[in-house]
């Protein structure tokens, strides 16, 4: 059993990855190590229809759909959500947003300057506010506010609920400056992101007491200083209304009020259509639906050839028309039912197509990146060189461009888990896992014990490497010979660890000379050779494979089975501690449900017992195991066991591509003889009920870029640690694999004031994280929004955050006139 997150009684709070409001790159395949300095590379460039604030029109109301009403505006409470982080930031004072590059820049809205001045004995950092800068009752923005705001976040005073602490527990002390616009910060330790800190900024009412923090914030914000305010919140129509601030002294806001909607993801196609919404993430149906729409602007009233009834045959037409005006009184009557529904269905598809001609698709890339997470708590995936096997049997290339290359969108693999492409410090470390390469994966199989004749073998003592498969009869010599294993099984992992860190340092140092050689290692490198057998083997294979995973394949909840009884508590606490330690606190989870295409409406399924074969009680009567798949031609064993992994999968409408990326994730995996059970769940409970309680061998799920990653990165990937009542704190590494030099590279990091310096044990970490192999990053995340093509400034920003006082109608259109017809 493992804990997510902190057992009660225990003061652990770190700030983990604010999480983006949406869910979900031309190199050669895990390309290896870059030159020792940083990459180059660009991102893809964000897509608003900039517009110069003279062109954009005064007045008017813009509708925003997101996922669900916020459940908190307090960004530093558990349950803050993506709708948190949206709406506070048109509301609240961000010191340092990030740009387009994801690097984080001064605000002038609010800061003059704000520089470290000090460095020994202490690190001081000297804030200088913007004079006019006041909070909506005119009080000015001062000392106290930061003061009140580093009390109830340094985790002293546990009668604030908060979330997250990191970098404020750093702090020594604050003290006003010079003069009442200076607050002049003081570090106990130097702390690299100290531009993290102070944003949101909160009003001193809100942080100043307990009382105040943990309940004033969560339903009102009386007290802001953003380029608006908040008028109200309406849960019945799932509305929160901001309006413009008149005390608001940067850029006038252009719109006069600015709306969210709680919409659901599947909703969202007839929202745009009805024209309830301005704005709003959508999928990639849904955005093809939008370009149709516009693509049949001059069809001149002729019927589409897409949406309901477009695949009807000619004959099918006629023998539906002959049913209908037969002699059969009865089956006539079914037809002419059949053809009336069908003529409802293409006359509302056809006005919903018009209706989505005002819209545009405005596509980027999500700074969010989907990766392959390897649970190695426990089973095969605990021995580091079946999760490296896996890695290494992963066609990258591929993955990404099954879901960006229909988009439109540069379909790279991602290199780093702790940058994205475009931001600086980004570098591809994956040379430190080494290349896609079959044989070398089976090799690794090969060393783990991992057979192709193994399913068929009697159990023999385990080896070093894959102490999940221990197993003890209970005499006393069993007993001790496991107590003997396990010690030396710790002594092997904690060597092989050294060895990893040492061979990640080898292939780093030498990726230079390997780039420089490639073109003679391309003439000898037999690659091209191994990856042609392997496809033949795969034809050879499909039949076999495509039986295999459909025998291993279940949908929860489409039997009418109750699911597995919810996790124990105790009193009125869950036994299974979840904290979400983010800015956006419980965002993580909205942001996986968005990236799997929908947010459920009804409750979450019962968290599922963590057994092997799957989840019990999902798809039979709990405590019924899951049949085994039909073995693949060809899998391995060990031990009278086949080698197969649970891969989890949302079910939702609008996971597709996911489930489309699984699917080839698992042709790869039995090319080399790993078999999968695929298990698809509903979307409420992907997260909640099988990544976050470990109830998983394999899942796709996303982290958010970070211009922070010393602070951000750790609670993802630091080594989980025994709590004391047994089981395993995980913070937020959901993988279950870390190690103590990927901790101490992440603490050096977030001491270093030198920026190069601090990049570069980034970079060494990262090298060690892909070393690991408990997390794979495949892509970029697609971002569609679609946008009233007469807004401006407002779309896919990419990095960078919005700046809502921009946002509007362009001048040519008569002000409100478009929104205020369809509201």
């Amino acid at each position: 059993m493992s804990h997510v997150g902190v057992p009660r009684g225990t003061v652990r709070k770190r700030r983990s990855l604010a999480l983006l409001t949406t869910g979900v790159l031309t190199i050669p395949v895990l390309a290896g190590c870059s030159s020792g300095s940083e990459e180059t590379s660009r991102g893809v460039p964000q897509d608003i229809a900039p517009a110069a604030r003279e062109a954009v029109a005064d007045g008017s109301t813009v509708t925003w759909a997101v996922d669900a009403l916020p459940a908190t505006f307090n960004a530093f409470q558990a349950d803050a959500d993506s709708a948190t982080t949206r709406i506070t930031g048109a509301l609240l004072p961000t010191l340092f947003p990030m740009d387009r590059s994801g690097q984080p820049k001064l605000n002038p809205d609010y800061l003059e300057s704000a520089k470290v001045i000090e460095r020994e004995p202490k690190q001081v950092v000297l804030y200088k506010l913007n004079q006019q800068a006041v909070w909506s009752d005119g009080r000015e923005i001062g000392a106290p506010d930061f003061v009140a705001q580093w009390r109830a976040l340094r985790g002293k005073d546990s009668a604030f609920w908060t979330a997250r602490n990191s970098g404020y527990e750093r702090i020594e002390k604050i003290e006003r400056g010079a003069d009442d616009l200076q607050v002049r910060v003081t570090f106990a330790k130097p702390y690299a992101d100290w531009r993290s800190l102070f944003s949101p900024l909160y009003p001193k009412e809100i942080t100043g007491s307990p009382d105040a923090f943990n309940d004033g914030a969560r339903t009102a914000l009386k007290n802001t200083a953003g380029p608006f305010v908040l008028k109200s919140m309406s849960k019945s129509k799932g509305t929160v209304t901001l309006a413009r601030n008149p005390r608001w002294w940067g850029d006038k806001a252009k719109l006069d009020t600015l709306v969210f909607r709680a919409v659901a993801a599947k909703d969202r196609t007839q929202a745009l259509a009805d024209g309830t919404v301005d704005v709003a993430d959508i999928d990639a149906g849904t955005a093809d639906r939008i370009t149709l729409a516009r693509r049949d602007r001059g069809s001149n009233g002729q019927p589409l050839a897409h949406g309901p009834g477009s695949e009807t045959t000619p004959a099918q037409a006629l023998r539906s028309w002959a049913q209908a005006h037969g002699s059969d009184e009865e089956a006539a009557e079914i037809a002419q039912a059949a053809r009336e529904k069908n003529r409802k269905a293409v006359v509302a598809y056809a006005t919903e197509q018009k209706a989505l001609r005002d819209f545009a698709v405005r596509k980027s890339l999500e700074p969010a990146y989907t990766q392959l997470a390897l649970n190695g708590e426990s089973g095969p995936l605990a021995d580091d060189r079946v999760r490296r096997a896996v890695a290494r049997a992963l066609d990258r290339q591929e993955l990404a461009q099954t879901v960006l290359g229909p988009l439109g969108l540069p379909a790279k693999p991602l290199g780093s888990h702790l940058a994205l492409a475009g931001q600086p410090g980004y570098k591809d470390g994956s040379g430190a896992l080494g290349e896609q390469n079959a044989k070398e994966a089976q090799a690794l199989l090969a060393d783990a014990g991992w057979t192709r004749g193994g399913a068929a073998e009697p159990p023999k003592d385990t080896k070093a490497g894959s102490e999940a498969e221990k197993k003890g009869d209970g005499g006393k010599d069993d007993a001790d010979a496991e107590k003997k294993t396990d010690g030396d099984t710790e002594k092997t992992a904690g060597d092989r660890e050294k060895k990893e860190d040492q061979e990640a340092e080898d292939k780093d140092a030498t990726s230079e000379k390997a780039e420089a050689e490639g073109e003679d290692e391309k003439a000898e490198d037999p690659a091209a050779e191994r990856k042609k057998a392997d496809q033949a083997s795969a034809d050879r294979d499909s039949e076999d494979s495509a039986a295999s995973r459909d025998e291993g394949l279940y949908i929860v909840g489409e039997d009418n089975k109750p699911g597995a009884p919810a996790p124990a508590t105790v009193g009125s606490t869950s036994a299974v501690h979840v904290l979400a330690p983010a800015r956006t606190a419980s965002a993580q989870g909205t942001a996986l449900l968005r990236q799997a295409g929908a947010l459920g409406e009804d409750g979450a399924v019962a968290a599922t017992d963590k057994q092997p074969g799957g989840a019990a009680g999902a798809y039979a009567p709990v405590g019924t195991a899951a049949p085994a798949p039909a073995a693949a031609k060809g899998q391995l064993g060990k031990d009278g066991k086949t080698l197969t992994l649970r891969f989890v999968l949302p079910s939702g409408p609008g996971s597709q591509s996911l489930r489309s990326v699984g699917d080839k994730i698992a042709v790869m995996l039995e090319k080399i003889g790993i078999g999968t059970e695929i298990t698809k769940v509903p979307d409420e409970s992907y997260f909640k009920d099988h990544v976050a309680s470990g109830a998983y061998d394999l899942a796709l799920y996303s982290w958010p870029a970070t211009a922070y990653p010393a602070t951000d990165g750790r609670p993802i990937y630091a080594k989980p640690e025994p709590a004391t009542d047994g089981s395993l704190l995980v913070e937020q590494n959901y993988t279950r694999v870390g190690t103590d030099h990927i901790d101490q590279l992440f603490d050096k990091a977030a001491g270093e004031l030198d920026e190069k310096a601090a990049r570069e044990l980034m970079k060494q970490a990262d090298a060690r994280i892909w070393a690991a192999a408990g997390s794979i990053p495949l892509f970029q995340r697609p971002q569609l929004v679609a946008v009233d093509k007469k807004l401006s400034n407002v779309g896919a920003f990419g990095f960078a955050a919005p700046r809502y006082q921009d946002i509007g109608f362009k001048n040519r259109q008569a002000a409100g006139s478009p929104a205020d017809r369809k509201k």
